[in-house]
């Protein structure tokens, strides 16, 4: 009887180990498929290009603090032909040498799908922004000669559709510069009473 039992509990432990070996092998499978698909498509980063800056705020006053109020219009473009991406999550927002100016404005989660265009067109603003005092002097000189180059951001996350598959979460940095000639009216054009909408066609860099 002690024998049969201790069979009884060996042949449990086996079916345990099977069952395990089996998951096991399937998660295997599975990443690897996943890795020869990845690797034989070769998935492309999106392409993001700022079309335009509509400018209806942009007052430095004492002591160095800056308002301001953009709307800007960028567009991204999904270069794949077998691949489709997932914007989870995408705030965009604007600095002024590396220190933000704005608060960050998110953009609506959306599919982007093969060799497939969205535009976006995001107002973003700040009131009042304490700003660094060498970049208060820096911002004024530039506001004084005309042309002030800041930079439109956009940071978030993607994800890649395969086929049926869908990737993990990936981090994605856009990075826009933007010179504007705000010492000049006539270079963009008149929107309502005081806003002005420049034309600026900045190509993007992109890091996912």
């Amino acid at each position: 009887m002690s024998k049969d039992c201790g069979n009884h509990g060996g042949g449990k432990e086996a079916a345990v180990r099977r069952i395990c070996a089996a998951v096991i092998a399937f998660i295997i499978i599975v990443l690897i498929t996943i890795f020869l698909v990845w690797v034989i498509l070769r998935p492309t980063k999106p392409r993001f290009i700022l079309q335009d800056a509509t400018v209806f705020a942009f007052n430095l006053s004492q002591p160095n603090l800056l308002t301001t109020n953009f709307q800007i219009t960028f567009a991204s473009r999904n270069p794949n032909s077998k691949i489709g991406i997932y914007y989870d999550r995408l705030h965009v927002y604007a600095t002024y040498r590396n220190q933000q100016i704005t608060l960050r404005t998110a953009i609506p989660p959306t599919y982007q799908g093969h060799k497939e265009d969205n535009v976006w067109s995001p107002f973003v603003y700040g009131t009042a922004v304490p700003i660094a005092p060498y970049n208060s002097v820096a911002l004024g000189d530039e506001q004084g000669r005309g042309f002030v180059g800041l930079m439109i951001r956009a940071d978030g996350r993607v994800r890649w559709k395969v086929g049926t598959l869908i990737t993990g979460k990936y981090h994605i940095h856009v990075r826009c510069p933007a010179y504007i000639n705000l010492g000049n009216k006539a270079a963009g054009v008149l929107v309502g009473d005081s806003a002005v909408k420049y034309t600026l066609v900045t190509k993007c860099s992109v890091n996912v």
